[in-house]
């Protein structure tokens, strides 16, 4: 078995002092996958930045304070690699993946855009590439005999069953249209043809939720939107055993406003 977990921390120093040291302590995943860091390796506690039992690598954002991903592997990665070739992202601490044997694992964090802003324009941008690269990623895998999961914050909720508020948020990013169309065109068009693992195994709910906003009772009331995916290629996605959330027991026992998103593959 192989079980992968992928959750944005919302800064990691600070999750550390809100219960991440003590989930991570306790988590059976043999992999990994961080959004958000928001830090030079250097300014996370020794116990996050290099933990007992597990190969670390961190790839921190050009501009402090912003984004960054890590993975965190219990075997020591065949190969890594930090960002996925573009001039202008590969600095901004949002792709970092790794090989293991017969599979590929990535930490994506996908820019969360504004409409009418330059962070809209820079997330569409991204988008562009980034499709791109998938589409050659799941070529040299194939090629290879492995498998390719890209675990992450994706920024888009998909279907109108991955946000509560469906109705308010067509018109702001993260459910705009030609987002979903994106991926759309990673899951079913000619340049994807990847899964959506968690979808694949929960197909007829709402849900499950991944990011409640701090803002009101969103939490308490599960007025959260679905935007943490597992994106795998079919291989890999028809050995998914079991997905699942794992949403705290109460608004104040969360160490960040994203869950961790785990999934067990029987390999």
């Amino acid at each position: 078995m192989l079980t992968v977990t992928s959750v944005n921390v919302n800064g990691l120093r600070a999750a550390a002092k809100k219960g991440f040291v003590e989930w991570l302590a306790g988590t059976s995943a043999d992999v990994l996958c961080l959004q958000e860091v928001r830090a030079e390796p250097q300014q996370l506690p020794e116990g996050v930045r290099e933990p007992e039992g597990w190969h670390v690598v961190h790839a921190p954002a050009a501009a402090k304070g912003r984004a960054g991903v890590s993975l965190y592997t219990r075997r020591e990665p065949d190969r890594v690699q930090i960002g996925f070739g573009s001039e202008e992202f590969d600095g901004s601490g949002r792709y970092v993946e790794a090989d293991l044997p017969g599979v590929t694992v990535a930490s994506l964090y996908l820019p969360s855009g504004e409409v009418g802003t330059e962070r809209q324009d820079e997330k569409i941008r991204f988008m562009g590439e980034f499709l791109t690269y998938l589409k050659g990623l799941k070529q040299r895998a194939a090629a290879e005999g492995r498998q390719v999961v890209v675990c992450g914050d994706w920024n888009i909720a998909h279907q109108e069953a991955d946000l509560k508020n469906w109705k308010g948020n067509k018109k702001n990013s993260g459910f705009l249209p030609e987002e979903r169309a994106w991926l759309s065109e990673v899951f079913e068009g000619e340049s994807g043809g990847y899964v959506d693992v968690v979808r694949a195994l929960h197909p007829d709910v709402e849900g499950p939720y991944s990011w409640w906003s701090y803002r009101g009772r969103a939490f308490d009331n599960d007025t959260g939107w679905r935007i943490d995916y597992h994106v795998a290629t079919p291989g890999l996605a028809e050995r998914a055993v079991k997905g699942f959330v794992e949403r705290a027991a109460s608004h104040d026992e969360r160490w960040s406003d994203h869950a961790p998103v785990t999934v067990v593959y029987d390999m």
